[in-house]
């Protein structure tokens, strides 16, 4: 087996060399696949999702497809589900919500960007790549942000906001909708904002 001379006079084998150039390669791939680590690694992805921790925050959803905030939620709480409303029946359009917030139509991250501003915790809308690091790592109390390069989603006091009908056996359409199931996060980087 032929060997190099390190920097610290050490010889390093080929062996040692491909170890080195394959997690190189991983840390991109890890990035573009919403942090999911191959097998075998020890890097951690949050895989599930919670319900608020506070007794009675949870949203209800009504026939009508809008969320009813919980009683006693926080003013910022309560914006954030007044804007999810708004934009309920909207249709799904890839870019929408992305130059400005107001839009005929929005995609994922334009969705979660948009009830996210309403709540006065972001300024300029995200696609879902940069989505993965707005915020905090972690599950909030009250709003959790689920992203990775090519989808966002998020729980709002407990309730599903998102683009996609996964994981619902009846399709209440494309665009941005309240969802009476929830979803795994695997795959996803879960964020949330400090004190919600």
């Amino acid at each position: 087996m032929r060997s190099k001379t390190g920097s610290r006079g050490r010889k390093v084998g080929l062996a040692g060399l491909l170890l080195v150039a394959s997690l190189a390669c991983a840390v991109p791939a890890m990035a573009q696949t919403g942090g999911a680590a191959p097998p075998g690694s020890t890097t951690t992805t949050t895989t599930t999702t919670t319900t608020p921790t506070a007794p009675g925050s949870t949203a209800q959803l009504r026939p009508n497809g809008k969320a009813l905030p919980p009683a006693g939620a926080p003013r910022q709480i309560r914006k954030a589900i007044k804007a999810g409303n708004r934009i309920h029946k909207k249709p799904y359009i890839w870019g929408g919500g992305h130059r400005a917030f107001k839009s005929s139509g929005y995609d994922c991250s334009g969705a979660v960007s948009y009830v996210l501003h309403a709540a006065g915790l972001l300024r300029s809308p995200l696609a879902s790549g940069p989505l993965m690091t707005w915020g905090s790592p972690g599950i909030g109390s009250w709003i959790t942000v689920y992203a990775n390069s090519g989808h966002a989603w998020m729980t709002v006091a407990g309730l599903r906001f998102d683009t996609s009908s996964a994981g619902e056996s009846l399709n209440q359409g494309s665009g941005p909708r309240w969802r009476s199931t929830m979803r795994s996060g695997a795959g996803y980087t879960a964020r949330f904002f400090p004190g919600f």
